[in-house]
């Protein structure tokens, strides 16, 4: 076990807290998605999963206790299924569980196929001041192939909607390097995100994750030639339009980072409820942190919520550990990271990190300026091999 803080020494600074709640349904699983979505039923049991999140809330309670939310974020699956009472009740629920800060960001995740203007207003009424919506695209044949259930309109219309019902902080997810998908195409994408001034935009090359339909039967994507291309291209035109890069695929306006995503790659704490949902706590005074998860079907998890079967598993985490996951968190932030940051979350010395910071500075990936520590534009295109530097010789 680790040390805690020594007497007389100051207490470090406090752990932001998030809380991350999973919702898995969806309309259509989509053939490229590896989170833990299910397609749908005509009538989900709504109010049978908003009382198993809130029951599973109440057993972290005493883990958490005298904290305050700083952010929420309702991620899927597609949440925006869930009725504006049913949303309400969740959020009504969460707040009078755990007391959220005032500024507190509370994001949901949103499909242009589930969406409609009176719903915006409903989820702002609920609480929702942060929304992200899942575009992925512009061009209907790239939609099509990507298994979505919009389209091009669709897309553009809820955005528009969004707009108009009051919300000035909407993040648009795209992806780049598609199936049949040129220069121009990936082109026109991103300046038709751009054309809506949003606040932030999430802008990703698709990749094929194991044990997902596009992993089994492979599209044609482009190759690494065009790859690059259309990365330089798209980096250039967000940067143009003011939106600044600070994390490997987060571009966003003056302010309007995501604080949900940051408290991750800061190595922040967060609860994780919902079915497959995972979370991470730290104990500053024992120097611990230990991560959570749940059971990953839903109807598993209706049925175990409020009883210790809803935990389909815990790990503490030992220093090697801690060491990796901070770093493969932190060094996706173009800011990097101060050492004092990396004390304080990991209650490790820097000196853990010695080595690894050592060859990766000789291998130009990383720089140190002051009292940052970040990648390098080297180190950014190579990310995956600046990691390899953090880790045990025999995972490396």
């Amino acid at each position: 076990m680790t040390p805690g803080p020594q007497p007389g020494s100051e207490p470090p600074p406090p752990i932001p807290l998030s809380l991350y709640i999973h919702y898995p349904w969806c309309v259509r699983k989509c053939p490229y998605c590896d989170f833990n979505s299910h397609r749908s039923p005509e009538r989900p049991p709504e109010q049978a999963y908003i009382a198993a999140l809130l029951a599973d809330l109440e057993q972290h309670l005493p883990e958490v206790w005298g904290r305050r939310l700083d952010t929420i974020f309702i991620g899927g699956g597609t949440p925006s299924l869930l009725s504006p009472d049913g949303l309400d009740e969740l959020l009504a629920g969460v707040r009078a569980r755990l007391p959220l800060r005032a500024n507190a960001e509370v994001t949901l995740e949103a499909n242009p196929g589930t969406l409609d203007q009176g719903r915006f207003q409903a989820y702002r009424q609920a609480g929702v001041n942060r929304l992200s919506i899942g575009v992925q695209s512009f061009a209907n044949a790239q939609l099509e192939a990507l298994g979505r259930i919009h389209d091009g309109t669709q897309a553009r219309e809820a955005i528009a909607v969004a707009q108009q019902a009051g919300f000035d902080n909407i993040n648009l997810d795209l992806m780049h390097g598609l199936p049949g998908q040129d220069r121009a195409l990936a082109r026109a994408d991103l300046q038709q995100a751009l054309a809506t001034e949003v606040a932030h935009i999430s802008w990703y090359q698709l990749t094929i994750e194991p044990n997902t339909a596009y992993a089994h039967q492979p599209p044609i994507l482009p190759d690494e030639d065009l790859l690059w291309a259309i990365q330089s291209e798209g980096e250039a035109l967000l940067e143009q339009a003011g939106y600044r890069q600070y994390e490997v695929s987060a571009y966003a306006r003056q302010g309007r980072q995501c604080r949900h995503n940051l408290n991750y790659w800061q190595f922040g704490d967060y609860l994780g409820i919902g079915a497959g949902a995972h979370g991470k706590l730290s104990d500053p005074l024992r120097g611990e942190v230990r991560r959570h998860w749940k059971q990953r079907h839903p109807q598993r998890y209706i049925q175990e919520a409020g009883r210790p079967g809803v935990l389909a598993g815990s790990q503490q985490l030992e220093s090697a550990d801690r060491l990796l996951e901070f770093m493969l968190n932190a060094l996706r932030l173009h800011q990097g990271f101060s050492p004092a940051l990396f004390e304080a979350r990991t209650f490790l010395a820097l000196t853990t990190a010695q080595a690894g910071m050592q060859e990766a500075e000789s291998l130009g990936l990383i720089e140190q300026q002051g009292d940052t520590i970040r990648p390098s534009e080297r180190g950014r295109r190579h990310l995956n091999r600046l990691l390899q530097c953090f880790m045990p010789e025999d995972e490396s």
